[in-house]
């Protein structure tokens, strides 16, 4: 991993390089990007990859005390991310995660030409579903993170109904998971960003407020949604294919809200297609 300094701390993240279309992955909430590792590399051959280990969770540098680590924080510091890089007519490729309409929302998306959402927070649901909540409810708790760390050692917790069971149809390997789980487990500073992250949450109506604002997103947008998601409802990928002038959804079978586990070669597909089609001319967020 290469590493940049922004306005809450050191970023590290992986960059394929090379002269192609630039796709940026975000992943999401106590996920490393390594939930990218199957698409990528299926794409890396043709577009420049760029995956940011965000602030939420499952990062090994913990950030600056006092930083923005609210859910508009963490959204701006990709904004701020693509243009320390200078990445121009980006696709941000989101899972799990909702930071990529929070950018919209704010202004801050003028580098992005084109989005793929795989099932992510949308509209009002963040913290999303049960397992959002309980997270949310954790972080409220003195101690409870690093409780919530250690359980989570025990493979039976990782697939527990209700929680990360309900993240993806079928296990995650071993040796991933524990390289997205360790940094909550070892590092006091981790947790304190993940904490503020989880109790920076605004209101509904603010939320549902910020998804109006995405109308303004003029470019080709992907929805590739999971239709067995427990945690990302249906409608709500079909409702953001119909807020955006460019939207289209596409609906992946036999996954769960990480498709990028569950069903990757399906959703490269997916999104080679979507890639193909959709040129690539110029900014398409409104200021």
């Amino acid at each position: 991993m290469t590493k940049i300094e922004l306005s809450a701390g050191t970023i590290e993240y992986t960059d394929t390089g090379g002269d192609g279309p630039v796709l940026v992955f975000l992943h999401g909430v106590a996920v490393a990007p390594s939930v990218w590792r199957h698409v990528v590399a299926e794409l890396r051959g043709e577009y420049r990859c760029v995956l940011p280990h965000l602030p939420l969770g499952s990062h090994r540098r913990p950030m600056r005390p006092g930083a923005d680590l609210s859910l508009r924080g963490i959204a701006m510091l990709i904004g701020e991310f693509l243009e320390r890089l200078d990445l121009r007519e980006v696709t941000l490729v989101q899972n799990d995660w909702g930071g990529a309409q929070v950018l919209v929302a704010h202004g801050g998306a003028e580098r992005v030409s084109r989005m793929v959402l795989t099932p992510c927070e949308a509209f009002d649901n963040y913290p999303p579903g049960l397992p959002g909540r309980l997270l949310t409810l954790t972080a409220r708790v003195p101690g409870g993170l690093a409780a919530l760390a250690q359980l989570l050692r025990l493979r039976a917790s990782r697939r527990a109904p209700g929680g990360w069971g309900w993240m993806s149809k079928r296990p995650v390997p071993d040796e991933i998971m524990d390289e997205w789980f360790r940094p909550l487990r070892e590092q006091a500073g981790v947790r304190r960003d993940l904490a503020a992250y989880g109790l920076g949450l605004p209101s509904r109506e603010v939320l549902l407020e910020w998804a109006e604002r995405n109308r303004a997103f003029t470019g080709p947008v992907l929805v590739a949604w999971a239709a067995e998601d427990r945690v990302m409802p249906v409608a709500h990928g079909e409702r953001l294919a119909a807020l955006y002038p460019q939207g289209r959804l596409v609906t992946l079978s036999d996954s769960y809200t990480l498709v990028p586990e569950d069903q990757p070669a399906a959703l490269t597909s997916a999104m080679r297609g979507f890639l193909a089609e959709t040129a690539v001319t110029g900014p398409a967020a409104a200021s």
